[in-house]
């Protein structure tokens, strides 16, 4: 029988991780309880709709508190030798990660109060997304109580903040990969035992909420592009734009729109008022899931141009590459991390060497000038969606590992006082 689950997130509501929102809701969909306890919660201008839903069930603790205060002398009190080990494993598995260690700290006493809450709650099972702070925080409530824990795996979180990363994953009853590419990765850098309790389990979508085309461009058609993301460095847009300059050389016409909200905001109007493209790229900003699923139609081809940071920060597969391809979307993406395993490159879309510039703007000059040949990798694009990256089959897969492990670590230590 389906039992109660806690999702631990970094933030929310958090626009850019609708694969988190979308996972709950088919969780409960599927006859789960879901409680939600994410490390931060946030006001965010841009939300959505389907947020909404679960503002009620954040189970918001503050930082610090009185209760928080009470609650850890209890504890200390009550277990003070668990208490101590706790925090002694804290600072030693943070401490080479300055940033890692500080937020560990903060996050601590919070952590020991939640537990309480968890146990009282009746909680069966913890799940995490990424293996940073989440995973941290299931980990250390794991240790307090007793209650079992899991965790998904995406990018950053195992290529650059690795702090207490094979901690993390030894006490967790399952580890979900949402690539090949990930599990190959954590053989390397935690040894090859983590493969045998990591299932890979795709982040998904709902196909049927995207209206796919139903035929190729016209030949001479303006390129319509578009890209959705963050504006961060490493989803790579300022080398879309650089690749718009050499379309415009080559006389090819064309309209770029680029989706999201971030830091290189500044950067990137300043680089298209450079390049002169101010009628050709625009930057429409942070949109909420149901426009951005209304928008993608009207494009004739879809960019994902991520690159690599100098710290290895990078993608892992990105959901509006699915989002993209199940509205039968050409796409062009760079070949790294767990990208191949969606967009084959001469298959569902076209790879590219990250941070080329020349590859890109040929690899769209090619979807522009072959519409056809183009939008036969789109619809086999959107077929490997349906069959690997759909929400509902993945969940169910989610569901069973849930169903096999949720309440098997029942906690057997004595519960943790509950400060009111």
């Amino acid at each position: 029988m389906p039992g109660k689950i806690a999702y631990v997130m970094s933030r929310f509501p958090h626009l850019p991780e609708t694969f988190i929102l979308r996972e709950m809701s088919e969780l409960e969909r599927q006859g789960w309880t879901v409680a939600l306890y994410p490390l931060v919660v946030q006001a965010q201008a841009v939300a959505h709709a389907e947020a909404a839903h679960w503002l009620p069930e954040v189970r918001h603790v503050p930082f610090a508190s009185g209760a928080v205060l009470a609650g850890n002398g209890r504890a200390i009190r009550q277990r003070p030798a668990t208490y101590l080990r706790l925090w002694g494993q804290t600072i030693a598995g943070n401490v080479s990660d300055p940033n890692m260690l500080l937020r560990a700290c903060a996050l601590f006493p919070k952590a020991v109060q939640v537990a309480a809450q968890m146990q009282a709650e009746g909680i069966n099972h913890i799940h995490a997304h990424y293996a940073t702070h989440p995973a941290f925080f299931a980990w250390l409530i794991h240790q307090l109580t007793g209650i079992s824990y899991s965790l998904t795996v995406h990018a950053h979180d195992i290529f650059v903040r690795t702090a207490m990363l094979e901690a993390k994953l030894r006490s967790a009853s399952f580890i979900v990969a949402i690539s090949d590419y990930n599990v190959a990765h954590l053989s390397r850098v935690v040894g090859p035992w983590v493969r045998e309790k990591t299932a890979v389990i795709h982040c998904g979508i709902t196909p049927e909420l995207y209206q796919p085309r139903s035929a190729p461009a016209s030949p001479g058609q303006p390129l319509e592009i578009i890209n959705i993301g963050s504006l961060q460095p490493y989803k790579g847009q300022a080398f879309l734009v650089q690749a718009c300059a050499r379309l415009k050389q080559a006389g090819i016409p064309f309209r770029c729109r680029i989706i999201g909200g971030g830091e290189e905001q500044a950067n990137l109007l300043s680089l298209i008022e450079q390049l002169g493209l101010q009628k050709q790229v625009q930057l429409l900003g942070p949109l909420p899931q149901e426009e951005v699923a209304a928008l993608l139609p009207t494009a004739t081809c879809y960019v994902q141009p991520s690159v690599i940071m100098p710290s290895g920060k990078m993608e892992g597969i990105p959901v509006s590459l699915m989002e993209a391809l199940a509205c039968a979307l050409p796409v062009v993406a760079t070949n790294l991390s767990g990208v191949p395993e969606l967009v084959q490159d001469g298959q569902t879309g076209v790879l590219v060497p990250p941070a080329d510039v020349e590859a890109l703007a040929l690899a769209l000059q090619g979807v522009y000038e072959a519409p056809e040949a183009a939008f036969a990798t789109a619809v086999a694009g959107r077929e490997l969606v349906l069959k690997a990256f759909h929400l509902q089959h993945n969940v169910t897969e989610l569901t069973a590992l849930f169903k096999r492990y949720a309440g098997k670590e029942s906690p057997a230590l004595q519960p943790l006082p509950v400060s009111a």
